[in-house]
């Protein structure tokens, strides 16, 4: 009998086959096999638990029990091994073995009046050193207050350590002071975070944090510090061990653990370990990528150089960069921490009518430049152009190129290096002077609107952009000037110029007002030759104003300009007309220099009442800072607006 054309012995032997295994198991087989497996998962079980609990590693290393030695001294040791100089910090009781040691160690430990402001401080020495900028805080609400400082240096690609105290690592997760999850909090703020739990981790999670935060894009970084991995091992043992041997079982099981997570933090913690920096992952771009970019660029007509502040990251110095800019001989637009590369009044330093300018170029180079809102997401750039640009970051490398724009040639790698290699490649090419020369003249003719502004009569206070024009002749060639503020900032930024590279410093492309205080903290300890100026709006110096203090006790000369135009005017100009409303734009014409003498800072004013005298008092604000004292200078000012070229009380 034949199926579907299969013959039926063929299926009966197959059927035989199958049931052969069955009918020759033994009957007993499944129990061995069962009993195999269960006891391999209890081993691999025990074996975990002895991994977790240090028990292997307690076998080949010693728990010193007499050793009055602490965690903090070992991250004194690396940060010192790093050249760390400065570690900004709100003192806090989870911190505290680390602030002594670092002390001890000849770092030195600056304490402010907020814990942002020691970030920002941090993110300051970061930018202006090219090293990474420190700032240690307490558990909880101390980290809570630096999240927006964190995010900013995040946006602005800043490499910040950051340490945080935390509750003891058995006390976690179990109502302890101040114990929350510290760690999902920073995890989308810094490109590396991690949870110190032992004293011998600390040297080499210190060591990979502080290679991340300069490695590929720089950028912030968290390590959180238990209070049981900073304190000396008797500390320790007083507060976790009871004095007393339990009785009963269950107490006693819970002796020997403690016991055993006590020995598992101290155990091989002082051996030596090294300490010093880790090798940097900085990406490069090819030989042939750069070897594209130099034939594009070298049949240009109109080309035009955007420099972002990735141009002044390490391994290129500023100088170099300079050098590199000025062989291209390529008319440029400084942006970020680019600004004052070329010093003041650089032929090839174009200023103003960005955006012009770059629909006539044929050929633009953004060097570390960003198609965001900076540059109107790509939408500003001409889609005839071609366009090279150059980012460490992919993402920000082609963000909005799939929508406004599409780059010739992109290139992931190093902005600076790309830059020399760039201008020796076109060593001896040329352009034709007309095209810099048109861009100079629009320059020209925008500065002339700003005289012609400077000139126009208010019916009280000063007229800010003839106050700015003689801040800008006033402004010796070693200033540093910090900018923080609005409507103030926004005006200063076409008028003042830095006199240098590295003499800049704004909050970045995150917008955050409160960065004053902090930034010229870390820019005066970094440079001390420095003067260095702060452009305040009157909004921005609420945030820095206790800051005073910080000065005053750290005996920090700066000065700070308030414009002071009683209101959050850049959002105002905007608001009234279209909602016809000012609520909550309004401030008072606050007396901000008689608050500073009340922290022991010098005041200054400048009203209506003075004005033929703005030069004399700059003058005398720049000699008390000279003589060792932080000084406040309000200036009562109308408000302006560059767009009509209108300005009002």
């Amino acid at each position: 009998m034949r199926r579907a054309g299969i013959p039926m012995d063929l299926l009966t032997n197959k059927f035989r086959l199958m049931e052969t295994p069955a009918a020759a198991a033994p009957a007993g087989g499944f129990f061995p096999s069962f009993l195999l497996l269960a006891f391999g998962t209890l081993v691999a079980a025990v074996l975990g638990t002895a991994h977790r609990l240090g028990l292997f590693y307690q076998l080949m290393h010693k728990v010193d029990k007499t050793s009055i030695r602490h965690g903090g001294e070992s991250v004194a040791a690396v940060l010192r091994a790093h050249g760390v100089r400065f570690v900004f910090t709100l003192v806090g009781g989870h911190i505290s073995p680390l602030l002594v040691a670092c002390e001890k160690l000849g770092i030195r430990v600056v304490d402010t009046r907020h814990e942002v402001t020691a970030v920002f401080a941090a993110d300051s020495v970061a930018r202006l050193t090219g090293t990474v900028g420190v700032a240690a805080v307490t558990a909880g609400p101390g980290l809570t207050n630096t999240v927006t400082a964190v995010k900013n240096a995040q946006v602005a690609q800043s490499p910040v350590l950051l340490l945080g105290g935390a509750a003891s690592t058995l006390l976690q997760k179990r109502g302890a002071l101040q114990a929350i999850d510290q760690m999902s909090l920073f995890r989308p703020l810094c490109k590396f975070c991690a949870s110190v739990r032992t004293v011998r981790d600390i040297v080499p999670t210190l060591r990979a944090a502080m290679a991340a935060a300069q490695s590929g894009t720089p950028g912030p970084v968290f390590v959180e510090l238990p209070l049981d991995v900073l304190y000396p091992y008797f500390m320790v043992e007083k507060e976790m061990i009871p004095a007393k041997l339990p009785k009963g079982l269950m107490g006693r099981v819970v002796f020997w653990y403690l016991q055993n997570c006590l020995a598992n933090l101290f155990v091989g913690a002082w051996e030596p370990r090294p300490e010093g920096p880790l090798p940097l992952d900085i990406p490069q771009a090819s030989p042939q990528q750069v070897q594209r970019c130099v034939e594009i660029l070298s049949r240009a007509k109109r080309p035009l150089l955007v420099l972002g502040s990735q141009a002044l990251l390490p391994p290129t110095p500023a100088n170099k960069l300079r050098a590199a800019v000025e062989t291209l001989g390529v008319p440029c637009f400084l942006g970020g921490m680019s600004r004052g590369l070329l010093g003041r009044n650089h032929p090839l330093h174009i200023r103003q009518n960005r955006s012009a300018a770059l629909k006539k170029a044929d050929v633009v180079v953004l060097a570390g430049a960003v198609c965001d809102f900076r540059l109107s997401y790509g939408r500003v750039l001409n889609r005839k152009s071609k366009i090279i640009i150059i980012n460490r970051n992919r993402d920000d490398m082609l963000l909005n190129s799939d929508i406004f724009w599409k780059p010739q040639e992109a290139v992931q790698g190093d902005v600076g290096s790309f830059m020399l290699k760039l201008a020796e490649g076109l060593q001896g090419q040329m352009w034709a002077s007309d095209w810099a020369e048109e861009l100079r003249k629009a320059d020209q003719q925008k500065e002339q609107t700003y005289r012609d502004k400077a000139g126009m009569p208010v019916s009280q206070h000063l007229n800010p952009v003839q106050v700015l024009q003689q801040v800008e002749e006033t402004l010796p060639d070693n200033a540093l000037l910090v900018v923080d503020g609005g409507d103030f900032v926004a005006t200063a930024a076409y008028l003042v110029q830095p006199r240098g590279p590295l003499r800049w410093l704004d909050p970045g492309a995150f917008g955050t007002l409160g960065v004053g205080a902090g930034f010229a903290l870390g820019a005066k300890l970094c440079q001390p030759d420095a003067e260095v100026w702060c452009l305040f709006g009157d909004g921005a110096f609420g945030y820095s104003l206790i800051e005073f203090d910080t000065f005053v006790r750290h005996k920090i000369p700066v000065m700070a300009l308030i414009g002071n135009d009683a209101g959050w005017t850049q959002i105002s100009r905007e608001q009234v007309p279209r909602l016809g409303s000012d609520v909550a734009c309004g401030l008072a014409y606050t007396d901000y220099h008689k608050a500073a003498v009340g922290l022991g800072a010098q005041g200054l004013m400048l009203s209506r009442d003075n004005e033929d005298q703005v030069v004399k008092v700059l003058r005398e604000g720049q000699q008390l800072c000279r003589e060792g004292h932080p000084v406040v200078v309000n200036i009562l000012i109308g408000r302006t607006d560059f767009r009509d070229g209108s300005i009002s009380v």
